[in-house]
């Protein structure tokens, strides 16, 4: 952990979820938002793709509005897939090495659409002031800690 704490207000934290018309996932979002400021004196603030505010472009600039100049941008999402790889990216305006190739939602003629449907908040109406170095990381992915999570579930229903 870096003891500096003017190198800390540099970093921002950006975690990313998907978004949803019901209100639960935000809940649950901001629950983890808060319990990580707990543990670290970075800039935390929670973002996402479509359906709930703040966009990810808004996020963004909120941090850039208080002086972060490195943004650790987190999928708060088990598993890589489309959103991980191509929308978030594309988004956040990177190439992290993924596949950042084009797709539909919902049926398309050529199979590619991944079988739902909704529409992503338009990422050009909000122009991205930061200037700053962006790291996306990997989603949660497997991780002993999610399956003591499991482990306390199924205790829990006994």
């Amino acid at each position: 952990m870096v003891t500096n704490s003017n190198s800390k207000s540099k970093i921002g934290v950006l975690l990313i979820s998907h978004g949803s018309r019901l209100p639960y996932g935000e809940h649950v979002i901001n629950e983890l938002a808060d319990l990580y400021r707990e543990k670290t004196d970075y800039n935390v603030i929670v973002s996402y793709m479509n359906m709930s505010e703040p966009s990810i472009p808004v996020a963004i600039n909120q941090l850039a509005d208080e002086g972060v100049e490195k943004i650790i941008a987190i999928p708060v999402f088990l598993a890589h897939g489309v959103h991980t790889t191509q929308d978030i990216p594309k988004i956040l305006n990177i190439n992290n090495g993924l596949d950042l190739e084009e797709h539909s939602h919902g049926s398309s003629e050529n199979g590619h659409g991944h079988g739902h449907s909704h529409s992503h908040q338009d990422e050009k109406e909000v122009e991205i002031k930061f200037k700053g170095e962006i790291i996306y990381t990997e989603p949660l992915g497997a991780d002993r800690r999610i399956a003591d999570i499991i482990e306390d579930r199924v205790n829990n229903a006994l």
